[in-house]
């Protein structure tokens, strides 16, 4: 048997992806299954994105680009932050990156030094805990419930800050609870943060999607973060693989060096695509998009409700629905798991995201179209009636 390294051995499956696995074998058998698990839209990419990568490939962009990504769509990127928020980020900051998986990877190998930790929520999206893992590294995990909307504030970040603390990673809005920080909490917790010599950094991927509430970014408010975004939720490519960071002017060349040995460059083709997303047409599309979501949101919450989910408080945006299963099981997985096999509805256990009451929660997707959303209903108010 192979020898395999110590640090492989503590990453816990992705169990998104176990349950969505497993709802494709039963489909591929013919039985009929509700998606509610992927956090993936169901949309296709819109149709200018795809046809400029097209053209890409017939110009012969099948070549490396720089690694810190494409200079056009760097700038078009920073063209996005000048109309979404009114902000003058410099290209020069911003690197596009594989997915923003490829930008968590990088931040957690950029400032984590193997025995140091960042605070992160508990509940959380699991695969960030596991790339600090990777740099032995560690996810320091703080409970956080409804009364907190699911959020690190200030408060409970310096309650929690250990000796061996260097930062702080937060996402507004979150997964798996589609909650937001509000501009005074960003400001609080990046003071706090700023006065422990740490280092915080934003997840902003679910910016876009979002559902009446201001959601400010943390590039509103200072320079000296982190930022986390990506073409996968609001501009709908995640089989395309690309996100962006956008860092301190002095953590750039740093930066470039890790993406030049670890990723080389993004797909070109890819990046060529993703310019067309900046393109009137196409954020045209996005927003009619987001307000299906909208829609969906409004419809789901209620429904779950009525069935007998606990759901204290509306989520502000994201694509998902944190609900506490109290009424019915101490045992999220189990479930999870009845739900799919026995009435073919796929949700996410909670302990995917952390421990924190993890048993008695699970998420629901609302990346299906609304008939299904019914059905799914429908099928989980018989299931548990």
């Amino acid at each position: 048997m192979s020898r395999y390294a110590d640090r492989v051995k503590g990453i816990e499956p992705f169990r998104v992806v176990e349950v969505l696995t497993q709802a494709r074998e039963m489909e591929a058998s013919g039985i009929d299954v509700v998606h509610m698990e992927a956090g993936e839209p169901d949309f296709a990419t819109v149709g200018p994105i795809i046809e400029r990568a097209k053209t890409a490939l017939d110009e012969g962009a099948t070549y490396y680009t720089s690694a810190l990504g494409l200079p056009e769509l760097r700038e078009k990127v920073a063209g996005f932050y000048k109309r979404q928020y009114g902000l003058d980020i410099p290209a020069q900051r911003i690197l596009i990156t594989p997915g923003a998986s490829g930008a968590l990877l990088m931040m957690a190998a950029l400032l984590v030094n193997p025995g140091e930790g960042m605070l992160m929520t508990d509940p959380g999206y699991p695969c960030n805990r596991n790339f600090l893992r990777l740099v032995g590294g560690e996810g320091q995990l703080v409970p956080v419930g409804v009364e907190d909307r699911y959020q690190l504030t200030a408060a409970i970040a310096e309650k929690h800050w250990q000796p061996n603390t260097v930062g702080a990673l937060v996402a507004s809005p979150a997964n798996p609870t589609g909650e937001i920080l509000r501009r005074n909490e960003l400001e609080d917790l990046y003071a706090l943060v700023k006065a422990k010599n740490g280092t915080l950094v934003v997840d902003e991927i679910y910016h876009g999607l979002t559902y009446g509430e201001e959601t400010p970014s943390i590039l509103e408010i200072t320079d000296d973060v982190f930022v986390i975004n990506s073409f996968s939720k609001y501009f709908g490519m995640t089989g395309w693989r690309l996100g962006w960071m956008v860092v301190p002017e002095d953590a750039v060349p740093e930066l470039e060096r890790l993406a030049q040995n670890v990723f080389i460059s993004m797909s070109t083709m890819g990046q060529y695509g993703a310019l067309a997303g900046f393109e009137e047409e196409a954020l045209a599309i996005l927003d009619q998009r987001r307000d299906i979501f909208h829609r969906r949101r409004d419809y789901l919450v209620p429904a779950l409700r009525e069935i007998g989910f606990g759901i204290p408080h509306m989520p502000d945006g994201a694509l998902y629905v944190y609900a506490s299963i109290e009424k019915f099981s101490s045992d999220s997985e189990a479930f999870c798991k009845e739900m799919l096999e026995v009435h073919h509805v796929a949700i996410t256990p909670g302990v995917d995201f952390g421990t924190y009451k993890a048993n008695t929660h699970v998420r629901f997707a609302y990346t299906t179209s609304m008939d299904q959303l019914k059905k799914g209903v429908a099928r989980l108010k018989k299931a548990l009636a």
